[in-house]
């Protein structure tokens, strides 16, 4: 099965390396990367065809929680997993994440493997 096009939302340009490294290892071939949420919200208005978003919790100008409520509250966009990314591991926002609509949520520092096994997890 082929892999969706994906998205990997984060401020540290090596930490989008390190995720995208991930998602070749487990099978995507087609990535984007966006800085903020808001670059990743005109990526995704602009590119139809994205189905996996991978995002931050924490970058500028607007967070991964906001994009995730943007994203789910848009009728073009609401199909699209997210996945979060964070170094927050407080209890709070792991309930708002998974409320707002996130598929799923892992928390740094991780380890390449366990986001590869959540990603075929997602994508089998």
């Amino acid at each position: 099965m082929t892999k969706p096009t994906a998205l990997v939302v984060d401020d540290f340009a090596s930490m989008r390396s390190v995720i995208v490294e991930v998602l070749k290892r487990a099978g995507f071939t087609d990535i984007y990367q966006a800085a903020n949420g808001q670059s990743a919200l005109a990526r995704l208005q602009e590119h139809k065809k994205i189905g996996l978003v991978v995002s931050d919790w924490y970058m500028p100008e607007m967070d991964g929680l906001a994009l995730l409520r943007a994203i789910k509250a848009d009728p073009n966009l609401a199909h699209i997993p997210v996945l979060m990314i964070t170094a927050e591991g407080q209890r709070d926002n792991v309930l708002d994440a998974m409320q707002s609509g996130a598929a799923g949520y892992i928390v740094k520092p991780f380890t390449p493997t366990a986001l590869q096994t959540r990603l075929e997890q997602m994508f089998p």
